[in-house]
Parts: structure tokens; sequence; C-alpha cells
């Protein structure tokens, strides 16, 4: 039997003095350069600012187990996986972001609450239909009753193509994680796609094939909208 739940509920806001700004996109598609411009910019105009990411990698118990996993180490279901990163995220949001945007500064972040969308849809196989979305936007206290992950002030998507984003991440040296792959990436667009087409008034998007100085432009011109 099938019960029908229904229910209409909008975002979490930032009510907070400080300015939350957080970039999005698939692995290759420049968020790290982008986020590393950024902060050298307000640096220079004398903000107080606070650069960080999700997941926090390597940070506590819960960041030092999803680094493992993301490098091959250990393995736990994906859907489980989805999950650890929800409890960084929400440990994250209450230790750091919230915060900090109470006593004013500029929180800088690469990637926030919106990945748990495109990478929970590849970890169920990459089937895209408006339940499954629908129950995880729920699921992942992105749309919740219980609770809610604040959205930034500003949401940059970074748009590359597939192939640009495989180019770039071959020219990286380092551990390769296990969202790095082609197959898993074009998964993770549609996602992203998905998103877009959803909550467009969420998301400013720029072309992230443009010289890097262009993206920064342009990022900077969305915040100070």
């Amino acid at each position: 039997m099938q019960y029908h739940v229904e229910f209409d509920i909008d975002f979490k806001r930032n009510t907070e003095k400080g300015l939350y700004i957080a970039i999005e996109g698939i692995d290759g598609s420049g968020k790290t350069t982008q986020i590393d411009r950024l902060y050298d910019y307000f640096s220079k105009q004398g903000r107080e600012l606070v650069k960080t990411r999700e997941p926090r990698k390597d940070e506590g118990l819960i960041g030092e187990l999803i680094q493992k996993i993301l490098l091959g180490k250990t393995k736990i279901p994906p859907v489980a996986f989805q999950y650890l990163f929800s409890a960084d995220r929400e440990m994250h949001h209450e230790d750091l972001i919230l915060p900090s945007l109470r006593e004013g500064k500029t929180v800088i972040s690469d990637r926030c609450f919106w990945s748990a969308i495109p990478y929970g849809i590849m970890d169920r196989g990459g089937t895209l239909s408006e339940n499954t979305v629908e129950y995880m936007l729920v699921a992942q206290s992105i749309l919740s009753l219980y609770h809610q992950f604040t959205v930034p002030d500003v949401m940059i998507y970074l748009n590359v193509p597939l192939d640009v984003a495989m180019e770039r991440l071959q020219r990286e040296h380092g551990d390769r994680e296990i969202y790095e792959d082609k197959t898993i990436l074009a998964k993770t667009i549609k996602g992203y796609d998905w998103l877009l087409q959803k909550f467009p008034k969420e998301f400013t998007v720029i072309d992230a094939t443009k010289p890097v100085e262009t993206v920064t432009a342009e990022i900077l011109a969305a915040i100070k909208k």
C-alpha cells in the first residue's frame, strides 16, 4: 500500500549579520581555485573571513572516516555514506558556520548541503526521479520539519563539461577519490542539472571554462548584487 504525504516548506534563510557564500560544482570545476581567490580578495578589504569546506576531511572522527572512504581505504553502504556527510554537515553548521555568521564574519565554503542531492542520486545508482529527489530533500535535512540547514546568501555553481573536468583532474597530483571517475561525474552532473532546473533562483550559474580571472570577476559581481 502507498501513502501520499505532501507539504510546503521554504528554505531556512540566513538572518545573521555575516555573509554566507558557497561554491558548488563537480570535481574539476575549479572550486578550490576560486575560493582561494575570493579569500585573497576579501582579505585585502579587511573582512573577517572563514574559509571552509564540506565534507571536512581529516577533521574529527567523522571527517577522518569520510576521508578514508573517499580514498577507497574503507567501504560502507553508499546510503550510509551520505548520512555521514549529513552528520558532519550538522556539526559543521553548529560548530563553525552559524557562530561565524552571528559574529558578522564572511563564510566562504567549498560545497554546502546542496551536494547531498547530486551525490546522493549517484550513490543510489544514478536513478533520477521526482519521488527519489523529494525524499532526499527531506531525509538530508534540506527540507525538513525537524531541522534545516541554512541556505547560503550567495550560491555559485561552476559549470564545466565532463571532458574539461576530467582533463583538469588528470593534471592534478595526489590520491584520487572515489568520485573522481568519469562515469560517476556524468551521473553527478545530471543531479546538478536537476537542481538548477528545480531551484533556479537559488543558484548563480557561471561558465567555469572561461579564464580564471573572468570567473572570479563574475563571482564577485554575483556577490555584490
